[in-house]
């Protein structure tokens, strides 16, 4: 099965996972998704993620994290896509759920949070918003 979209895939991995209240899952392996998994676990919602090397192929095995039972991981959202990316300027960069969530952007100098961004002064590619 070939991919065209591997952080989409991911972000409904992750979500099924967290739904059905799985402890660990795998996703594919990109930089991309090392960075937005980096990001995820430093904003609190992902318990942690490592490398792994399964049946030849490289993966990112993903543990969730929950609270009383509920995942920490309300939603997690694409935004831009490959019909359609969405570019924002540095003083336009959308905050989730109001800022109670994060926005992950991919800017010239890296992968940031929305915050992080703001205080950088970048802008660049909305990928998701997770809350």
């Amino acid at each position: 099965m070939s991919r065209t979209d591997t952080i989409s895939d991911a972000f409904t991995v992750i979500r099924n996972a967290s739904r059905a209240k799985q402890e660990e899952t795998y996703i594919p392996y990109s930089n991309s998704l090392v960075k937005i998994c980096d990001i995820l676990k430093r904003e609190g919602y992902l318990e942690n993620f490592k490398e792994v090397d399964l049946e030849g192929f490289r993966k990112i095995k993903v543990y969730l994290k929950y609270q009383n039972k509920k995942g920490i991981i309300g939603q997690i959202k694409k935004i831009s896509k490959p019909g359609r990316r969405i570019y924002v300027k540095r003083d336009a960069v959308p905050r989730a759920l109001n800022g109670y969530g994060v926005t992950i952007v991919s800017t010239p100098e890296g992968m940031f949070t929305d915050k992080e961004a703001r205080e950088k002064g970048l802008g660049g590619e909305v990928i998701g918003m997770v809350w």
